[in-house]
């Protein structure tokens, strides 16, 4: 008796999430070669293709590629399952639940510079959450919130002005098949 095979047929969107889940991903290992002044503290320009695929492909594809950044990112740098690991799933879903929230309720109203600021601040409050609860119960790291909260505004009002900047580039070839594939 012969065996039957699933198969799975891609699409061109198929195509493009994957190539930009690559690209994240390879900013977000890029992106971790940057020395921090503060552990925890990075620019956090992975999240900018976060922020392009809900624009252009919606909630569901942006979560989809964050959720792969985090796992094949960790896995490629050798932190899967470590700390590094859980403080950034826990940003990242944190990001995606602001971002799915926000957009449901705010969006019309709200642009990628708000949208990606109130990622940023979600995504350094529950990794500061996180930490404190699980990592360092110290009253003291209550100290950094200010400074760590105030890098994710500056962090987030850079990424939303870059991802600004992209969206005018993607509108200005008409067609995103055009500019994610060239």
């Amino acid at each position: 008796m012969r065996q039957q095979r699933d198969t799975y047929q891609t699409t061109s969107v198929d195509h493009r999430i994957a190539w930009l889940a690559a690209l994240a991903i390879a900013i977000h290992i890029f992106e971790a070669s940057f020395p921090s002044p503060l552990p925890g503290v990075k620019p956090g320009l992975a999240n900018i293709i976060t922020l392009l695929v809900m624009m252009l492909f919606g909630w569901r594809m942006a979560a989809w590629v964050s959720l792969l950044r985090v796992i094949v990112g960790s896995l490629l740098l050798g932190t899967f399952l470590s700390p590094t690991f859980i403080l950034s799933l826990s940003g990242a879903l944190a990001a995606l639940l602001m971002l799915g929230v926000t957009k449901l309720l705010l969006g019309r109203v709200l642009g990628l510079i708000g949208f990606a600021v109130l990622a940023a601040l979600a995504h350094m409050l529950a990794q500061f959450f996180v930490a404190y609860t699980l990592f360092m119960p110290h009253p003291a790291l209550l100290h950094l919130l200010p400074i760590l909260l105030s890098a994710a505004l500056i962090f987030g009002i850079f990424s939303g002005i870059i991802a600004i900047r992209i969206a005018k580039h993607i509108k200005a070839y008409g067609s995103t098949n055009d500019i994610i594939t060239r």
